[in-house]
């Protein structure tokens, strides 16, 4: 048996989560916060058989997309000691990162 542990921005979530329980996974969410962009993301943790490893990863794939959004880095002020001016700068997000791993004893009471 596996646990997969997949971090996806909030935006794919609720499609992820649809389309997982509907090819038979059962699935957890958790609200969670990004460190870089501070933004709101999910995680979700499913407990799969070593069988089903490879469908549930090509879904995860399948529905998590990569795209551009702007953000805003600060920027030192020139002159100004402490000061920082907000800059868009464009970044990728989206898509998922998924860790998988292997569990030694699965128990469901």
């Amino acid at each position: 048996m596996k646990l997969i542990i997949a971090i996806v921005q909030d935006e794919d979530a609720s499609k992820l989560v649809s389309t997982l329980m509907n090819e038979g996974y059962s699935v957890t969410k958790l609200a969670t916060t990004g460190g870089f962009l501070r933004a709101g993301n999910t995680t979700l943790l499913l407990g799969v058989d070593d069988a089903k490893l490879d469908g549930a990863l090509a879904v995860i794939e399948k529905v998590c997309h990569s795209r551009k959004q702007i953000a805003t880095a600060p920027t030192p002020m020139s002159g100004a000691a402490g000061a920082y001016v907000p800059y868009p700068i464009e970044v990728m997000v989206g898509g998922a990162t998924v860790f998988v791993m292997n569990v030694e004893q699965f128990k469901k009471f």
